[in-house]
């Protein structure tokens, strides 16, 4: 009498755990390099609708909100502001992608006003995802 014996050997597992590892390595930095894109994507997007507010915040008042009063101004009325109409977001003033808040300085040094995402890192400079994000 013959005994068959069902299940797989250790070589054809192992086989399988290469071919598991070789796509692996080949999808998951191509997913992630398209994460960090999006991040960067929506920074860039909030801050565009930051820059239409802060507009429509100088249209009423005739001024950009002063430094100290920050971008909070377009969320709750600064003291001794009485032209102001806000709220000029619906929510809250956002945090950028990474969880940090917006630089906003002004005067400016390319426009009346900066506004600033410092990117992944949360340092001025760098490349790719740790690129300064600015509304220029």
């Amino acid at each position: 009498m013959k005994r068959y014996q069902l299940g797989f050997t250790l070589l054809e597992l192992l086989v399988v755990m290469v071919i598991i590892g070789l796509l692996v390595g080949y999808v998951a930095p191509r997913y992630f390099s398209q994460l960090g894109k999006s991040e960067v994507k929506a920074t860039q997007a909030q801050i565009a609708a930051l820059t239409k507010a802060l507009d429509i915040y100088r249209l009423d008042t005739g001024h950009y909100p002063p430094e100290d009063a920050g971008l909070q101004a377009l969320a709750v009325a600064p003291a001794n502001e009485p032209k102001w109409h806000g709220p000029y977001l619906d929510k809250a003033v956002p945090l950028d992608s990474w969880g940090n808040p917006y630089i906003y300085r002004i005067p400016g040094e390319q426009r009346e006003y900066d506004l600033i995402s410092l990117g992944k890192d949360g340092k001025s400079g760098g490349v790719d995802e740790n690129a300064d994000i600015t509304n220029q």
